[in-house]
């Protein structure tokens, strides 16, 4: 069992926990590290509202706020600074989490057009092969995360080829 509300020593409020921090253009993939991050730390439930408040009478409600407080102090350090004075005042990691979520995770119709758009347009030109891959490869994964793919949901799914025509269709895209 995973305990949420333990706090190594070495853990710093001042820490940018990604880079880069989140501006109005990315904030997709800075989630996506902040995640990441936060998982490594065992703190991801925090942003996710799965560790509610405890109760200010609940002998763990001290540990349960100094880790609210350190998500809360990891999210403000990797934001940029005009974001951060609009997140500064809440005080709960979850509630910091969705409202930047409602305000920079919009626009995905957008996002995926632009992305389709530079994957189809990209040209290798004086780039080796494997930089070339690795900057395809980055649009296709964000589109990815926009579109995954559909899962079967037929009756008889092992009879359904559905799924894997559309794999195979990303795949050769």
């Amino acid at each position: 069992m995973h305990n949420f509300l333990y706090l190594h020593p070495n853990e710093n409020l001042a820490t940018t926990l990604v880079s880069p921090v989140l501006d109005p253009t990315n904030y997709h993939s800075w989630s996506r590290s902040m995640i990441t991050s936060l998982s490594a730390k065992n703190k991801v439930e925090f942003i996710y509202g799965s560790v509610p408040q405890h109760a200010k009478t609940d002998t763990s409600y001290s540990s349960w706020n100094k880790c609210n407080n350190m998500v809360m102090s990891w999210i403000v350090h990797s934001v940029y600074v005009p974001i951060r004075q609009s997140i500064i005042w809440m005080d709960i990691a979850a509630n910091i989490w969705k409202d930047l979520k409602t305000r920079f995770g919009q626009g995905d119709l957008l996002r995926i057009s632009d992305l389709q758009l530079e994957a189809y347009s990209f040209c290798q030109g004086e780039l080796t092969v494997t930089e070339y891959f690795t900057k395809l490869r980055v649009l296709w994964d964000e589109l990815e995360n926009f579109r995954p793919d559909p899962i079967c949901s037929c009756p008889t799914r092992y009879s359904c080829k559905v799924s894997s025509i559309i794999v195979q269709r990303k795949q050769e895209d």
